[in-house]
């Protein structure tokens, strides 16, 4: 990885990363801190791998503590957004990037209720300590953000539904949000290489993801995609409040 935003462009601010002890949502958080934000890296239940990020950030000079949170029990979301009060007393830079679905083993409407009703909980609860020209960075993929004019691969269609079900009810609270002086942006990605969940469809369907990316021409790797959506948290917001990231050539518009 490579420096990516200016040193010092974050200092004074806070960044709360959801999903942030591993994969793309560490390296997002990572040049958050390069750039001098103070930040919150939460998990589900990796707290060792966590703690091991949270040391080397703090070596970069900033502040940098983990909370460990189920984002689909609210109890746990609202104890975090404490704990993260507690250190820092607001969040200026929130990004949902957990997301899930496709774990073996979950509840029926698991995918539902983690990415759409947990991401919606998640917001509303950070909100409360959001100051005027904070953001909040949602991240998918082109496969949910698309789904409603685009087919995608039958394994993954219930996640597809589910995090665009969440992208829909988040953008429900963008005037909300901007009564407030929140900014609200989605990024959007191809398939990711090296993530989990490249790795649970390529398990369920051998040769997707070389296939996608031989369409596509090129796949984004998790740094690459991480770089898109740390910058994301402070370029200009684009007039639909979407920034999609990589070819979309074979996706079509609604």
């Amino acid at each position: 990885m490579t420096t990516l935003l200016a040193p010092g462009s974050l200092s004074g601010k806070v960044a709360l990363v959801t999903g942030s002890s591993r994969g793309i949502g560490a390296d997002t958080v990572r040049y958050f801190a390069e750039a001098g934000a103070d930040v919150v890296i939460n998990f589900r239940n990796k707290a060792p791998r966590a703690e091991k990020l949270a040391t080397q950030l703090r070596e970069l000079g900033v502040q940098a503590i983990t909370v460990g949170a189920d984002l689909t029990d609210p109890d746990s979301v609202d104890a975090m957004v404490e704990a993260v009060r507690e250190a820092y007393g607001k969040i200026d830079v929130l990004v949902l990037n957990a997301s899930g679905g496709m774990e073996s083993g979950m509840a029926e409407d698991y995918a539902l209720t983690l990415n759409r009703d947990a991401q919606l909980n998640m917001l509303n609860a950070a909100r409360t300590i959001m100051p005027q020209g904070s953001r909040v960075v949602f991240v998918t993929s082109h496969q949910a953000h698309f789904i409603r004019t685009t087919p995608t691969m039958p394994e993954y269609e219930q996640v597809a539904l589910s995090k665009r079900a969440g992208e829909d009810a988040l953008r429900e609270l963008i005037p909300g949000l901007e009564q407030d002086g929140i900014e609200f942006v989605v990024v959007s990605g191809d398939m990711i290489e090296g993530t989990i969940t490249a790795t649970l469809l390529e398990r369920a369907n051998p040769g997707a993801i070389s296939e996608r990316r031989e369409s596509a021409g090129k796949l984004y790797n998790v740094s690459e995609f991480a770089a898109e959506v740390a910058q994301a948290a402070i370029d200009p917001i684009p007039a639909d409040n979407t920034r999609l990231v990589g070819d979309v050539s074979a996706f079509e518009s609604e």
